[in-house]
Parts: C-alpha cells; structure tokens; sequence
C-alpha cells in the first residue's frame, strides 16, 4: 500500500512511521515526494535462522576487509543510491538523504562500513533502531561480497545487542539466502510490538571486530535454536 506526500516530513514523523510499520521510498532520486509504503507480506530475517554460505564465511574470516560502524553515514547513503548496469534508478531522493543523516546524528540510523585495503568504500548498509528493532534500509557493494560482509556483521552486532527484529522490509533472492521469510501484516505487526518494548543495544560489540569474532557470535548463537 503507498500513498504520496508532498510535504517534508521531520525525521521525528519518520521515527512514528516506523512504529506504525509504514517506511518511506521516492519514485525516483529527481522526485521531491515520498511515498509511504505497508506491503501485505514484510520481509524478516529471523536472527536464529540466519545462515552464513560457507565459502562467504571463509571470505570474512579472511579479514581482507576493514569493517567498522558509523563512520560514513554520507557515504554508505551514496553508494545505495549510486546507478550501476541494471539499475537506472534510484529511490533514494534527497529528502530521504536529509532524514536519515538527520537520524544518524540522533542516534536512532546506524551504519555498517566495509573498506578495502586502500581504504577506498567499498560496501555498506544503514538502518533504523527502535527498540529492539532494526529497519534495514539499503546496501550496497563496489566488490564482490562487500555488501554480503556487512549484512554479516550487522547481524552479529544484533545478536549481540539483543535485538529481536531485522525488518528487511522486502524479500529478495539475494537476502533468501540468508533466511529471510515474508510475514503477514498482521504478524509483523505483532512482532514489532514486542520488539518495540525491548531494550537492545547496537553498540555491545566493539565498533571494530575481525571476521572471526562476527562469524563466533552467529554460530553460537544459532547452534542453540
């Protein structure tokens, strides 16, 4: 369901959508509106169910790459909204830019950074935290797996903080392989209730830990689900 808005909303207003279950997307990055969007079925990564591929684990514990938290929120912001081949629009506006560097500096938007050898960006995601709940907004990815890396790492970070809700918001091939499902409103809206009566904390790990430590606090937390 979405319905238009021509006005501009306060990053406020948006932490109310949220609890309501409703999020924000734009037509495209030139179009000023937002669109409020509650879809019939809402992706959810149950945390229990969260499955790493082998070879990718293999990758992380490699730590070929440097991955830290909040340290980008402008960046991480632009490389989602960046044009790649198969993508040639954006749905991430400047309105949209504006709110959620607006919540990274309330505390309330968190970032995942991953970064080459030459420190160059090279992956990423933002979210939103309310309660124990965490709204994944978007992520992206310059190399391969980049963005696999810090879906990772922001999971470990959730087990660890106590979180009980990762809202993807869609089901996607690419999130499936991790466990993603799709949940009836209805449901949904239950388990966001609960979350949002939670207390969690995004900041339990350290704000850099080496792949192995991210690949420990999964395993162990899912061997015994």
């Amino acid at each position: 369901m979405t319905s238009g808005a021509n006005f501009k909303i306060t990053p406020q207003v948006l932490l109310k959508a949220y609890a309501c279950g409703i999020f924000p997307m734009a037509e495209n990055a030139d179009d000023p509106s937002i669109f409020w969007i509650e879809p019939e079925e809402r992706g959810v990564l149950p945390l229990e169910r969260f499955h790493v591929p082998r070879s990718l684990a293999k990758t992380i514990r490699q730590n070929k790459y440097r991955v830290t938290i909040n340290e980008d929120i402008r960046g991480v912001i632009s490389g989602c909204a960046e044009l790649k081949p198969g993508r040639n629009a954006t749905w991430i506006n400047q309105q949209i830019r504006d709110l959620y560097t607006d919540l990274f500096y309330m505390n309330r938007c968190f970032t995942v950074e991953v970064y080459d050898q030459s420190k160059a960006l090279v992956g990423g995601l933002y979210g939103v935290q309310l309660g124990a709940a965490f709204f994944g907004e978007s992520m992206f990815s310059r190399a391969t797996d980049t963005s696999k890396i810090a879906l990772v790492h922001l999971v470990a970070r959730l087990i660890a903080g106590r979180f009980t809700l990762l809202d993807t918001q869609f089901t996607t091939e690419h999130l499936t392989r991790f466990g993603t499902i799709d949940v009836p409103r209805a449901r949904y809206h239950l388990m966001l209730e609960d979350a949002l009566q939670r207390n969690a904390n995004f900041f339990r790990l350290p704000k850099e830990i080496d792949g192995e430590t991210a690949i420990d606090v999964i395993n162990e937390y899912t061997a015994v689900r």
